[in-house]
């Protein structure tokens, strides 16, 4: 590049600042400038006043005179030497001296301006023809300057646009992030309630192959026992026909022999059919209803709950059945020390039933109660200070004020429901150590509790807020219809 720049200078010192070209027979004239004899005499002619009149140098305006024109062999050579560099093949001269784009590709002159309208470099030919004269052109490094500031703008407003992309971008992958978990949650729940679907049809499953089994061998046992007589029909009847056979072979004396006997025994041995077996299954062995969903698979587990009044808070009112409970707004008042089982400062009671294995279900009947809360609790749980927390011993399901369901974990799970329960189904697995809570109104799975449990659970049931008489409907023990309770007991 330093030699393409020595080239450049060498070829602007050629150049005649009168004709733009590289100059022809080149003089110097007084004040040092060099031109093309053509050019500056020319010049002088049209400047001067008389033949040897002064005129003014076309780059300097120093005053001169024709008389000092002094021929410059030296730049005649350097000029020679430029024009035979012009006959070499553009594309070898970019190669060897990496001129490229600096020439141009019409005149070979340098590319020093640029035209605007065109959107190209050209050289100061390039500018003095009819194309370009009429547009508007800069000096390149002008130009130049002038592209670099809109450069810098644009480059400002892509980056601009490159970071809205990048964020763009990243909330996207943020929401493929959310998606792949909430799909992981909803796979993990599907999973664990046909996990415990698949459990509880496995007696199901296996008491059913038991008997399809014993049919089967009742079946066959028949059907073997009629073989096993055909077989010896089979036996005698071939062992006469081999006897009768030899007998025809012998002479009259020995044919005759024992005729009787032979023929008694031909007219007793008669084929006996076997006894009808039917192989066309007693049972249709088809899968009980009560496997056909979730709800009807649970109804193998009903317990009759019921609830316990001498652990009612002072306020709640029992149907006399033990199947239903309301606040009253009454408070009766008992001794703190008269009754420990009661709920003294929270409004619950809780059932009668004691749960140390195996698996059990209910349903209550919730309605549209803003507030309520079931589940189950230790017998050994606090009832004077209650904080429904597993780690305190109670696992419960809890609507508040009419808009928020919770599981009451630690910290306090949220749960957002598609559908509103009227009826929450209970299911209690003591081994597996769960408590799930399902909806019945539309069949779907709420939440369940996984913990290892030790001593009895007993049902709860929480009546909330009164909240200014909103909440006075019961909790209702209930199966497959609502029931309507009367004659509640004030306790």
């Amino acid at each position: 590049m330093a030699l393409a720049g020595a080239l450049a200078r060498l070829q602007d010192e050629a150049i005649c600042p009168i004709c733009l070209d590289c100059m022809c027979d080149p003089v110097s004239i007084d004040c040092g400038h060099n031109f093309c004899r053509g050019c500056i005499v020319k010049h002088s002619q049209e400047k001067g006043l008389w033949a040897d009149g002064p005129f003014s140098c076309p780059q300097c305006r120093a005053s001169c005179r024709r008389s000092g024109f002094r021929p410059n062999p030296q730049l005649a050579n350097i000029v020679e030497g430029i024009r035979r560099l012009r006959l070499w093949d553009r594309a070898d001269l970019e190669m060897e001296l990496g001129l490229g784009a600096l020439l141009c590709a019409q005149h070979g002159e340098r590319l020093k301006l640029f035209c605007e309208e065109d959107d190209e470099a050209i050289c100061v030919v390039c500018r003095e023809s009819l194309h370009h004269r009429p547009h508007v052109v800069y000096p390149i490094e002008e130009a130049a300057q002038i592209y670099k500031v809109k450069l810098h703008k644009c480059l400002e407003y892509l980056f601009k646009e490159a970071e809205e992309v990048r964020k763009a971008e990243s909330a996207e992958r943020t929401k493929t992030q959310e998606c792949k978990e909430t799909v992981k949650k909803k796979r993990e729940k599907i999973l664990s309630e046909f996990g415990k679907m698949h459990g509880l049809l496995a007696d199901e499953e296996m008491a059913l192959l038991r008997k399809l089994e014993d049919e089967e061998k009742g079946i066959l046992t028949l059907i073997n026992e009629n073989l096993a007589r055909l077989g010896e029909q089979k036996s005698l009847l071939e062992d006469l026909i081999v006897e009768i056979k030899e007998k025809t072979q012998l002479s009259a004396e020995g044919m005759l022999k024992n005729m009787k006997s032979i023929l008694i025994r031909c007219e007793e041995l008669k084929f006996q059919p076997p006894k009808a077996v039917s192989v066309t299954l007693k049972e249709n062995y088809t899968i009980p209803e009560h496997c056909l969903g979730m709800r009807d698979m649970l109804k193998k587990f009903k317990v009759d709950v019921t609830l316990d009044p001498e652990t009612a808070y002072p306020e709640l009112s029992l149907s006399e059945d033990c199947k239903s409970v309301r606040r009253s707004g009454k408070k009766v008042i008992f001794s703190l020390f008269e009754n420990p089982k009661r709920f003294i400062t929270t409004p619950v009671v809780l059932g009668n039933q004691f749960f140390l294995a195996g698996r059990s279900y209910w349903e209550v009947q919730v309605g549209d109660k803003p507030e309520w809360g079931l589940g189950l609790c230790q017998e050994s749980a606090n009832r004077r200070s209650v904080i429904f927390s597993p780690k305190n011993g109670y696992w419960v399901l809890r609507l508040q004020n009419g808009g928020s369901y919770e599981a009451l974990t630690y910290p306090v799970s949220p749960l957002a429901l598609s559908v509103r329960p009227r009826r929450v189904g209970i299911f209690l697995d003591y081994e597996a150590g769960e408590i799930s809570f399902y909806n019945v109104s539309d069949r779907s799975h709420i939440y369940t509790f996984t913990d290892k449990f030790s001593g009895s659970l007993r049902p709860l049931f929480y009546l909330g807020s009164l909240l200014g008489g909103r909440n006075a409907e019961p909790l209702v023990i209930s199966w497959v219809r609502d029931a309507q309770y009367s004659g509640c007991v004030v306790l």
